[in-house]
């Protein structure tokens, strides 16, 4: 998931960008940018990224019959 070809352009996770805080990327080529923002020099960094946080289980929720056949 993280080193798919198809990713969306975000200057949260490009090589040109350096992370100022939660809402802002200096970019070497176009300067302070939103983190959502992209241009054309885009150049994704898969180290960049934060992969989404895993569903976390219930275990309160669950039943003695949910784990039979």
């Amino acid at each position: 998931m993280l080193f798919r070809k198809d990713i969306d352009p975000r200057c949260a996770y490009c090589q040109k960008g350096s992370p100022l805080n939660d809402r802002e990327v200096a970019c070497v080529k176009r300067g302070v940018m939103p983190v959502e923002g992209s241009c054309r020099s885009f150049r994704y960094d898969p180290l960049r990224r934060t992969p989404p946080r895993p569903v976390s289980l219930r275990l309160p929720a669950l039943q003695q019959e949910d784990f039979e056949l």
